[in-house]
């Protein structure tokens, strides 16, 4: 896989692999629903910058909300009900939140979707996420559904092994990618975050990422 995308379409469907898609512009029109909400999470469960098992602290911001969160610390990568910040549950999913990542995915051919968690990462300029699979999750029949928000990243899809090609892709505000079935367990991130601005975010992008993990 060694496409890169660079001109996005504005709308449609964009197949990144087998079970994988870009929905472009999936979440226009709900936009301004989603940011009033995130505004709540956050005021429940401030962002933070969580520490790796190997002890390094993470570029990337991030806060949850569901009935669980992912964590990591010097103990390991896992979900738990309780924000480790203050001992007490995560702020509930938004209904905002949980409707578009059902759809999304119901449109990407995943009917059964119902996220309990939802992975709240925030990218300043040049911050990023290296490629990783998502693999804490009990059911990986379940697909992952990521919304962007805020300023154009560069999203990477790999393969199934960490040193595999990765194809780069353009991922804008309002975008959601869906991925699950033969691409679940694909290697995956995000390049530095370019310099960029948005109206509300300014210059940061937010990305939702929903899960079935428990």
């Amino acid at each position: 896989m060694t496409l890169e995308l660079f001109a996005p379409a504005q709308s449609g469907e964009e197949e990144l692999a087998p079970g994988a898609v870009v929905l472009r512009g999936a979440a226009l029109g709900v936009d301004g629903a989603l940011l009033d909400a995130l505004d709540g999470v956050v005021a429940a469960a401030p962002f933070r910058h969580m520490v790796t098992p190997g002890g390094h602290t993470m570029s990337v911001a991030m806060t949850n909300c569901g009935a669980l969160g992912w964590v990591s610390d010097e103990t390991g990568y896992r979900y738990s009900p309780l924000d480790p910040a203050n001992g007490g549950p995560w702020p509930q999913m938004p209904e905002v939140f949980s409707r578009l990542a059902t759809e999304s995915a119901a449109r990407a051919g995943y009917s059964a979707f119902q996220p309990d968690a939802c992975l709240v990462n925030r990218y300043a300029l040049g911050a990023r996420m290296t490629l990783h699979q998502d693999k804490n999750e009990r059911d990986f029949s379940q697909p992952i559904v990521t919304v962007s928000l805020g300023v154009t990243a560069v999203f990477q899809v790999g393969g199934l092994a960490r040193g595999d090609k990765a194809a780069r892709v353009r991922v804008n505000h309002c975008d959601v990618v869906v991925f699950g079935g033969p691409s679940r367990l694909r290697f995956h991130g995000i390049l530095p975050l370019a310099a960029g601005h948005h109206a509300r975010l300014g210059d940061v992008r937010v990305s939702l990422t929903f899960r079935a993990a428990g």
